[in-house]
């Protein structure tokens, strides 16, 4: 099949316009009961930043959560296993192509710090957004207990399994 990159495209004006005042770009992400039951809630901009390690951690879940949006931090990737992530994500971004494959390999090796997936969560929390992360079907059984204990008695965890998704409201 033929697939279109951002070159291949131009995006054009309609012959309908809409004026912005009377777009709403909300949506919900409808109650679940799974451990306990939790309202809905609205997410100002239709957008879930991707459980990468490139992509999330505590701080950009932070300034996304804030903008509006919902960012899901990867339990299982670096944010979780290493103290400072930071210095293991500059040794990738430095790594050359024939070093990559290795040290990437090296990194993801080390093992999963339960310690780290509490501090990361209630870093989220505490920074007042809602916390999104998640798991892989096989580390869920063993991993969402640990992530849905609360740390401080106000925070609330629920796991929707069937996006290995865990949301925390405050």
């Amino acid at each position: 099949e033929r697939a279109y990159g951002f070159d291949d495209v131009a995006i054009v004006p309609g012959d309908i316009s809409i004026n912005p005042d009377q777009t709403d770009i909300h949506f919900t992400i409808k109650s679940f009961v799974i451990f306990i039951t939790i309202r809905s809630f609205r997410l100002s901009i239709p957008i879930l930043a991707s459980a990468m390690d490139a992509v999330v951690e505590p701080a950009s879940a932070i300034k996304f959560g804030k903008l509006g949006g919902l960012a899901v931090l990867n339990l299982e990737g670096i944010q979780t296993r290493y103290e400072n992530p930071d210095e293991i994500l500059n040794q990738i971004a430095q790594a050359s192509e024939t070093e990559a494959t290795p040290l990437l390999q090296k990194i993801y090796s080390a093992p999963i710090r339960e310690n780290l997936i509490g501090d990361r969560i209630n870093t989220i929390k505490e920074g007042g957004v809602t916390c999104a992360a998640s798991l892989t079907p096989a580390n869920t059984k063993h991993l969402a207990p640990i992530a849905k204990m609360p740390a401080k008695p106000y925070h609330r965890h629920v796991i929707l399994p069937t996006l290995y998704l865990l949301i925390n409201n405050l």
